[in-house]
């Protein structure tokens, strides 16, 4: 199908993106990538009528380690993750992601900030940042603001950036020793939405215990799900098979997936299940 129509604004800083936001009103829409957005306006599940393109904004796409964090600007593209040398020292789960994500002409031009700006549980960088504690910044004219990944998400598409503002940054404190990382999700062809979906992040002490853990569900609940009662059971543990076998447990409780095309309710339990218990294994084994 073919969008309705829209007028089309390319401002050159962010100033000027904020000026057109207050002009155009709530009809505007953000475009970064484009490749969430596009789709809906082509189906008229979205129809704005004004476009605010940032991606001549400068400043917005970088990959660093600085002040005890992982910062990526919201413009970084997901082949920039690819191909970062930093990413691929220490960041594997992003490693693990981004190869998962759509396909390689998808990855050239689709950002991280959008993925999470879009809002959808079904996208995979949420339950990534999840894992590893992300917090999010949101500019605005008035100054910026830091939300908490777990506060991001409100509703189906709807994320704490309101009308007016716009994502600028993703921080993750930086990884350091005895941290493992992992991702997988589990779709039918190659760009499709996850079936089910499992990010994971553990660290241990020199002991082996576990001192910390995040794990965040992709697409088997309404919202992006960090699934709390697993990384309780896995903390203070040594990470025996007993250990995670009742944390992969407890995330298949805990999701709500629905019957759909990709499977039934019973089935993405279980994947989740299955993919939690390995990608916990494999975040051990990257330790």
């Amino acid at each position: 199908m073919i969008p309705e129509g829209f007028s089309y604004a390319v401002p050159n800083t962010l100033d000027d993106a904020f000026t057109l936001l207050k002009e155009f009103g709530e009809d505007a829409k953000i475009l970064a990538g484009g490749h969430s957005l596009i789709p809906m306006m082509k189906l008229r599940f979205a129809s704005p009528t004004h476009l605010v393109d940032i991606n001549n904004i400068p400043g917005l796409s970088y990959i660093k380690e600085e002040g005890g964090y992982l910062k990526i600007g919201a413009m970084t593209r997901e082949a920039d993750l690819e191909e970062s040398a930093l990413i691929k020292k220490k960041y594997h789960i992003f490693m693990d992601a981004t190869k998962l994500i759509a396909d390689p002409q998808v990855r050239n031009f689709g950002t991280v900030g959008g993925n999470i700006a879009h809002g959808d549980a079904a996208n995979d960088h949420p339950a990534v940042m999840m894992a590893l504690g992300a917090e999010v910044e949101i500019s605005s004219p008035s100054g910026k603001r830091t939300v908490s990944i777990d506060e991001f998400f409100f509703g189906f598409y709807t994320t704490a950036v309101q009308h007016g503002e716009i994502l600028t940054e993703i921080r993750i404190p930086a990884i350091g020793e005895r941290t493992g990382t992992a991702y997988h999700k589990l779709e039918r062809k190659v760009g499709d939405y996850a079936t089910a979906g499992v990010a994971v992040m553990v660290q241990t002490d020199a002991s082996g215990v576990c001192t910390k853990a995040g794990i965040g569900l992709t697409n088997v609940n309404p919202l992006p799900l960090r699934a709390k009662r697993s990384e309780e059971a896995l903390v203070g543990s040594r990470l025996t098979e007993e250990d995670i076998a009742k944390a992969a447990q407890f995330a298949a409780e805990d999701c709500n997936p629905t019957d759909d095309l990709r499977g039934s309710e019973e089935f993405k339990r279980d994947m989740v299940r299955v993919i939690t218990k390995r990608m916990i294994n494999k975040a051990i084994s990257r330790i």
